[in-house]
């Protein structure tokens, strides 16, 4: 104990001491101010004996006003080295205070007699140059760094905000390992110019020629509002350099909207393949959210454990995430309860499917809307596993569609994925079929059942990014299935956050289909990825073609042929008109679906999953069949209800 008394007592003197020192300092130069200011009165010349002798005299009531008003007014709390206009203020403040109150003792105690007036205003003018001077010279000898002469000789990327925030903090980072030397930036109006001192010598095309004429050792990207296509044309220049570069984040990732050393990192894929900002009407996305009570399905997944922590922020009454595999459940209440400390966490260990469980979870938590995320999605591995995906991707879906219903919820979201529009593999076959449960429950339910469909999201558990990234690490070969193949990214936050907004605009049966910009050559992703970590594609490490594997295709669809887009009013979301269901024949198929999983016949389950849903082609069906579920407007009974409950 007295170990521990010892060592807070060693902190808090080494907190002290800096405090100490400036006050040491600010007392010093009270009387250097004082004597000073008669010292101009008088021309320089020699004071007076009797202006002097009273000088001396009023000297220890200067100096106790003085040094009580620089503690009132908080001459130190701020830092020497971040010394700025707030303290220069304070500073003004506590020397013209105790001014007055000396001047107004003064002229009560000797009726100002051998006290010159102007003395009065040299010292104050003395006194506030002798305090800030210092202070701003300290501060520009750190921000300078005169001291360091060593440093990788470094040119920053973006004259802006961003660029000059960058700048001053290796100025001042003792212990920074680069030191500025040059700018770049595209805006003819900043060409010429300097920051801190330093010439902003050309635009982003000139990289090359101003790396050599600046003996330049290392680039730093700080563009954090910059589209994608930008960063993308930026990293091609440096990479033409040889000199290693880091970027600043994009601004959306930088919460605070300040970025400095700290925020530096290496180029991720996700510089180069983003997209252009999101604009969100975040107002009617936190009142569909506050104050109600959410569920998320597969909410430790990639896309289920994003939702969780996007609605946490927006206030939720309570938040219930359902999860099947315990480590995915643990890590993400784990999370959630360190960053949200406040918000009512329900987590509940269950499989979508256990319709018992479920129903228990809904009846205790009467959910206002639910995120249905829980889904098998990797595709090569579902088409030797047609039971395991069909008893989650439908089943689960239909379960806890089902008691959305029963419970009242007002909304259900479906999480679809692009792979169920002329589904041609088991994963896509499945979602077509979960889509079309909630299609067929939204026309006999108040709930409101929308359907969110996208594409691939980076980074997410399974996906290529992390497939190459750890082929990379290993020395390669990096494998693509073939070198024209191609898919759509997005983030997983954009995703979420376009699934939070059609959540709130929906008013049920919707299918949106969220704009996935243009899609990217795997090949071209493989190769970007290789140079990022720092190999040439073709020489370090090797680019291998494996084929195509079953139920993959060369490009994917975001719609059905059927399937005519509108337009939201939401620049990155679009209405899907959705092929009408037959109620009847979709539940007769459901059940026959049911027993083949009951009897565990994987064939007889792709089968009538062929059925269900046309382009999908298992090896057992041999054919294409037309889509016995899209019916003439003119011939479909709208409501179709049925025995079977969905």
């Amino acid at each position: 104990m007295k170990q521990i008394q010892l060592s807070s007592l060693v902190g808090a003197l080494s907190r002290l001491r800096p405090r100490f020192v400036a006050f040491l300092h600010d007392l010093v130069m009270v009387p250097v101010a004082w004597i000073g200011a008669y010292w101009l009165r008088f021309n320089l010349g020699p004071i007076p004996a009797e202006f002097l002798s009273q000088a001396l005299l009023f000297l220890p009531l200067v100096w106790v006003v003085q040094g009580a008003m620089f503690w009132v007014f908080g001459l130190y709390r701020g830092i020497w080295r971040f010394a700025s206009i707030p303290d220069m203020a304070r500073i003004l403040k506590s020397a013209l205070a105790g001014l007055a109150i000396i001047t107004v003792i003064s002229f009560f105690l000797t009726r100002l007699e051998n006290v010159p007036r102007s003395v009065f205003v040299l010292d104050g003018i003395l006194l506030i140059l002798l305090l800030g001077g210092p202070r701003i010279l300290y501060r520009w000898i750190k921000d300078r760094h005169l001291y360091l002469g060593s440093g990788k000789r470094t040119l920053i990327v973006g004259a802006g905000s961003a660029g000059e925030l960058l700048a001053r903090d290796l100025m001042r980072a003792s212990s920074s390992s680069c030191r500025p030397v040059a700018f770049v930036d595209d805006d003819p109006d900043k060409a010429g110019k300097e920051i801190h001192g330093y010439p902003v010598a050309g635009n982003c095309s000139e990289i090359p020629r101003i790396a050599d004429q600046f003996k330049i050792e290392l680039i730093l990207i700080a563009l954090p509002s910059a589209m994608a296509g930008q960063v993308r044309h930026v990293v091609e220049i440096c990479e033409r350099t040889g000199l290693p570069f880091r970027i600043l984040p994009r601004i959306e990732d930088v919460v605070s909207g300040q970025v400095g050393l700290k925020d530096l990192r290496d180029v991720r894929i996700e510089d180069l393949l983003g997209r252009d900002p999101v604009n969100l009407d975040w107002q009617t996305i936190t009142e569909g959210m506050q104050d109600k009570v959410i569920l998320i399905t597969g909410g430790g997944g990639s896309i289920g454990s994003e939702l969780c922590r996007q609605i946490a922020r927006l206030m939720p009454r309570k938040l219930v995430v359902l999860e099947r595999s315990e480590f995915n459940l643990f890590s993400i209440e784990r999370e959630l309860r360190k960053e949200f400390p406040n918000l009512v966490l329900e987590v509940v260990l269950v499989d979508v499917c256990d319709s018992v469980s479920v129903e228990r979870t809904l009846k205790r938590h009467v959910p206002d809307i639910i995120f249905h995320a829980a889904a098998y999605k990797h595709v090569p591995m579902l088409e030797t596993q047609a039971r395991a995906a069909a008893m989650n991707n439908i089943f689960g879906t239909a379960v806890i569609s089902r008691l959305a219903d029963k419970f009242g919820c007002k909304s259900f979201v479906l999480i679809s994925t692009d792979k169920a529009v002329n589904p041609a593999n088991t994963m896509g076959a499945t979602k077509r079929v979960a889509e079309m449960i909630c299609q067929h429950k939204s026309t006999c339910s108040p709930t409101k059942y929308i359907t969110v469909r996208f594409g691939n999201v980076m980074g997410s558990s399974g996906s290529v990014i992390p497939l190459f990234q750890d082929q990379i690490v290993h020395g390669g070969p990096v494998t693509v299935t073939h070198p024209d193949v191609t898919r759509y990214f997005m983030t997983i936050p954009e995703a979420c956050q376009l699934i939070l907004q059609a959540s709130v605009i929906g008013r049920g049966s919707e299918i949106f289909v969220l704009d996935m910009g243009d899609p990217v050559r795997i090949a071209y992703l493989a190769e970007q990825m290789i140079r990022l970590s720092g190999k040439v594609p073709g020489e370090d490490i090797e680019i291998v073609y494996t084929g195509l594997r079953p139920g993959e295709k060369l490009e994917e669809e975001l719609f059905h042929a059927s399937e005519d887009l509108e337009k939201t009013g939401y620049p990155k979301i679009f209405l899907a008109s959705s092929r009408p269901v037959n109620g009847e024949f979709l539940e007769g198929m459901l059940a026959a679906l049911e027993r083949a999983c009951a009897d565990d016949d994987d064939e007889r389950i792709r089968e009538l999953i062929a059925e269900l849903t046309p382009g999908y082609l298992p090896a057992v069906t041999g054919g294409v069949r037309n889509d016995p579920l899209a019916m003439p407007l003119a011939g479909l009974s709208n409501g179709t209800s049925t025995n079977r409950d969905l």
